[in-house]
């Protein structure tokens, strides 16, 4: 009798903080590493459904195998709750430890973690194809593939999306995968995930009216990417703004994933460093199109290249991708002559073909599909520059290559690289090398409509780039 009264007070207590909570100690939570909470979780989870409710995760370190969000629930981490997850292959049926499929209105916040645990767990996928339980076409050539390496997070075709405040770790896979949503809001998360490959901080998938704010991702693939993996879908109407990003890939990308297409995209304000890749990777390369980018206020230190805009052609259908109307402006980037990002616990693999020079910025669609109407305005970018010399040969086209700033091999400028494009677009446009270079600063080939106001490069005579070279402009 006794307990009941005081079962009753708790409850009494929480009902009158102004929403119902449901702690999930209530429900035989225990915090130990020892003890599975999957079905106590659940269970929370589940009650909190009926009526809407908060499902409490208090300060403590709880054990988990995968958990089913359900609509109108909002999982919250107190300060110091950390919720692991299960290290064991076989636990995993779905996606990702924690999933959420054709639900509204959920939530994850609060100021704890969620840590996947996913070096440990891409140990054991190892030791669980090694026995035959589970099945891969590719992992004894490189690694488990990404189905086998589930998400941190996995939302699909929800509405009313909202994370905020937490910190998310250590992915065998990426971090967070948001598909065919609508109404997402990602705000002042932080994410730490070096521990494997391909766990991209943020997966935004066809998703629409989506905003990431304020938020820090260290990832050992794409920082923030989005996607478009279906012909008839886009990625629309996305927001990223006030987030900092480090990647051993590119800081934030449109791309690779391109079928369908990424339409009234805006990034402002973000600080991109220690990337091996590019800053803003703008790639549309199977069949789908890139329209209507704006991307404003970006410093970049110690990146590989600082714009990477790519039209190419990967898919064997008679598609071609479009890439149209984008606006660069307001960026401030240092591009190292090394590797941005040695030392990290996963680097970004070496080119597959030998680059002597530090690569420039690159616009490149193909002969007779050309990127169009780009605008590159407020731009400053900084070179540490080498003194090799050496032959440079004539730049492949290359439409079925992975896009990526290193595919063409070394180039023939140093600052900006331009080829199959019609209307560039320059205003207060600065390139500057701190070393000799050989090569021009700039270089147009196969552009038309060429409108440059303000450009400037250095007038260094031991150096190629006091002049523009250029090759069939119509002015």
């Amino acid at each position: 009798m006794k307990s009941t009264v005081i079962l009753l007070l708790v409850f009494l207590s929480v009902k009158a903080r102004g929403q119902t909570e449901f702690p999930i100690t209530r429900f035989g939570a225990k915090s130990t590493m020892n003890f599975d909470n999957a079905n106590a979780i659940q269970r929370a989870i589940d009650s909190a459904t009926l009526k809407g409710g908060t499902v409490m995760i208090p300060a403590g370190m709880y054990l988990t195998s995968p958990l089913q969000l359900k609509s109108n629930v909002t999982l919250h981490l107190d300060k110091d709750a950390i919720l692991f997850g299960s290290t064991e292959r076989m636990h995993y049926s779905g996606p990702a430890l924690i999933v959420c499929k054709g639900q509204q209105n959920v939530g994850i916040t609060g100021e704890g973690m969620i840590d996947g645990q996913g070096r440990e767990l891409v140990e054991n996928t190892i030791q669980c194809l090694r026995e035959g339980k589970i099945q891969d076409e590719e992992w004894l050539k490189k690694r488990p593939t990404e189905k086998n390496r589930p998400n941190l997070l996995y939302f699909e075709n929800c509405t009313g999306v909202r994370i905020k405040g937490v910190t998310l770790k250590n992915a065998a896979c990426w971090v967070q995968n948001y598909k065919e949503c609508t109404h997402v809001v990602i705000d002042g998360i932080n994410v730490e995930s070096t521990a494997y490959w391909n766990n991209d901080g943020v997966d935004i998938v066809d998703s629409k009216d989506v905003v990431i704010k304020n938020s820090y991702f260290n990832a050992a693939d794409d920082a923030i990417c989005l996607k478009s993996e279906t012909a008839a879908r886009t990625c629309e109407d996305v927001t990223v703004e006030n987030c900092t990003l480090r990647s051993s890939a590119n800081g934030f990308k449109l791309g690779t994933g391109s079928l369908g297409g990424f339409k009234n995209i805006v990034v402002k304000n973000i600080t991109v460093f220690d990337t091996y890749r590019s800053a803003i990777a703008l790639e549309a390369v199977d069949g789908g199109f890139i329209e209507n980018v704006h991307v404003s206020g970006v410093n970049a230190t110690n990146t590989g290249n600082a714009l990477f805009i790519r039209l190419g052609k990967r898919n064997t259908d008679d598609r071609y991708s479009t890439v149209n109307n984008i606006v660069i402006e307001k960026v401030k980037a240092e591009i190292p002559a090394g590797k941005p990002d040695i030392g990290y616990p996963q680097e970004g693999p070496l080119p597959k073909m030998p680059i002597q020079y530090v690569l420039p910025m690159v616009i490149a669609g193909l002969p007779g599909h050309p990127v169009k109407n780009v605008q590159l305005m407020d731009i400053e970018v900084v070179y540490q520059g080498e003194r090799v010399k050496g032959a440079i040969n004539e730049v492949p086209d290359n439409p079925a290559g992975y896009p990526e700033f290193t595919m063409f091999g070394d180039l023939p400028a140093w600052g900006l690289y331009v080829m199959h494009a019609d209307s560039i677009q320059m205003w207060n446009f600065k390139v500057d090398v701190r070393r000799g270079d050989s090569r021009s600063a700039l270089m147009f080939e196969d552009v038309k409509a060429i409108l440059l106001r303000h450009v400037k490069v250095p007038e260094k005579k031991e150096m190629n780039t006091s002049h523009i070279e250029a090759k069939t402009l119509s002015f």
